[in-house]
């Protein structure tokens, strides 16, 4: 086997372990933030890697959406509870997640299949959410949670007519 394809799919799993250190590191602790950054680095690099390589496949595909589903759940876990949001807020974040599980919802039943959407606007907003917790010592959280928010607002409502129509975004 050659270890050359094989590389894109490790720094996938790298990711994943990487999500299960930050699980068990003091949250915004120096470690954390390392640890956090290497995430969001491997997170970048394995599909171009994987891609240059010529080593893109189903595997690589779900490896990738596993570690990408563990490093935002863990995320979510350590950073959201120290967050004081107004409830209009926290019902926000709410509404916007119901919008992101019925379009995944939908996409299965019309589609057969997960459906995952690659747009601009779904980067964008996982830029900006990865930004967050490096930007809650100068920005007031409320702040940059309302400008993360509303983009993922307008991300969601771009996923419902992708969905809707059936294609598929990468």
């Amino acid at each position: 086997m050659d270890f050359r394809k094989q590389i894109a799919n490790i720094i996938t799993i790298s990711r994943i372990l990487g999500s299960i250190y930050l699980l068990y590191s003091p949250v915004f602790s120096i470690s954390f933030y390392i640890m956090y950054l290497f995430c969001g680095i491997t997170d970048m690099i394995d599909g171009i890697i994987a891609r240059k390589t010529k080593s893109v496949s189903e595997l690589g595909a779900r490896l990738d959406s596993v570690a990408d589903s563990a490093f935002v759940a863990v995320c979510f876990v350590k950073i959201l509870p120290l967050m004081e949001f107004p409830t209009w807020l926290w019902n926000w974040i709410v509404i916007i997640a119901i919008i992101k599980i019925c379009n995944v919802v939908w996409g299965l039943i019309s589609n057969k299949k997960l459906v995952s959407m690659h747009t601009i606007l779904n980067k964008a907003t996982g830029l900006l959410l990865f930004l967050f917790p490096f930007t809650l010592r100068f920005i007031e959280p409320m702040y940059s949670s309302v400008i993360v928010c509303s983009l993922a607002t307008v991300s969601a409502i771009n996923e419902v007519y992708y969905t809707r129509i059936g294609k598929e975004v990468f």
